[in-house]
């Protein structure tokens, strides 16, 4: 099983070092048997998991897609009859390209409260080489 040291770890969870290592000293987070201190896959993906426990939906909505973004709007870009909208979601930036008419029907601007639901037949998986 893949481990990682306590940097990586602290950059795929988006906190500090001393955050994980905290975490480790607590408990929080299992480490293996050698030097340098390592995290094992499996229990950093169940602390991912736990960190990223949504917010509420802001008005409760249920929906069939999976992928929902809740967070606050940062950013709105007007062009003419179209905007693009940045929602900041934890670490995620999703950015949706839509009328301005939807713009000023949802009420968006910087700081609302807003998801972005992401319904997608084609979904690119990565890894790093070898």
């Amino acid at each position: 099983m893949q481990s990682f040291k306590v940097a990586q770890a602290a950059q795929l969870l988006g906190v500090s070092d001393d955050t994980v290592r905290r975490w480790i000293e607590q408990g929080e987070l299992p480490v293996g048997e050698g030097r340098p201190i390592e995290v094992p896959g499996d229990a950093l993906a169940a602390k991912a998991l736990e960190l990223a426990a949504a917010p509420a939906d802001p008005d409760g909505t249920r929906s069939s897609a999976r992928n929902r973004f809740v967070g606050l709007v940062v950013r709105v870009q007007r062009d003419g009859v179209m905007a693009q909208v940045d929602i900041q979601a934890g670490p995620h930036r999703v950015v949706s390209l839509l009328s301005a008419e939807a713009v000023d029907e949802l009420g968006l601007e910087i700081g609302s409260l807003a998801a972005a639901v992401v319904k997608a037949t084609h979904v690119v998986v990565e890894t790093p080489r070898a």
